[in-house]
């Protein structure tokens, strides 16, 4: 893996790979050798949301993706807030959709990018406007729902579903290709 952090964040010395002996034995952990400051490289929490909105799935297009896919709503959680509190403003803040009830699906790893999803199964109402970081959206009925197979949002998806009696068609998906700077399709 790749560490993106190379200097201190208190006194900007270059950090440097030490071997700490933690409770649960020794670990590799960049250190400052200058002030003693620790890079502990925690995953990150991400919220992912499965929206019911008028008795169907919301699945959207990222404005940031080549293909055709159409994934669950995600976004970053903020400081200061619960994870239903930040699933809730996600919804908001992408769709205008005002979340009605939360329930936990479930947690995944995703350790690629060193994250953690937190999924969660959201009632929503209101009228739907997307923000500009989605193209457009799909409502599809449960039954109807095809679910990927190749990140953790993809596994929340076919969790909720069968805990709804619905075996849902799964399929591979490939790595997502990213637009490029200034490229528009």
């Amino acid at each position: 893996m790749e560490y993106q952090v190379r200097y201190c964040t208190h006194c900007a010395t270059a950090l440097q790979w030490v071997t700490a002996m933690e409770d649960s034995g020794p670990v590799q952990r960049l250190r400052c050798p200058a002030c003693g400051w620790t890079h502990w490289n925690n995953p990150t929490p991400v919220l992912a949301a499965i929206v019911e909105y008028q008795g169907k799935v919301l699945l959207a297009h990222n404005a940031l993706w080549q293909d055709r896919f159409f994934g669950i709503i995600t976004g970053f959680m903020e400081a200061g807030e619960s994870p239903e509190q930040g699933v809730a403003r996600e919804v908001k803040e992408e769709t205008n959709l005002d979340v009605q009830s939360t329930e936990l699906v479930g947690v995944w790893d995703f350790q690629r990018k060193n994250q953690v999803l937190i999924a969660y199964h959201v009632l929503a109402t209101g009228e739907v406007r997307l923000s500009p970081e989605l193209t457009e959206y799909q409502l599809i009925e449960p039954a109807q729902v095809r679910c990927w197979t190749s990140s953790g949002t993809g596994l929340a998806l076919q969790k909720w579903l069968r805990s709804r009696g619905f075996e849902p068609e799964v399929f591979e998906r490939k790595p997502l290709r990213i637009k490029e700077e200034g490229q528009t399709s």
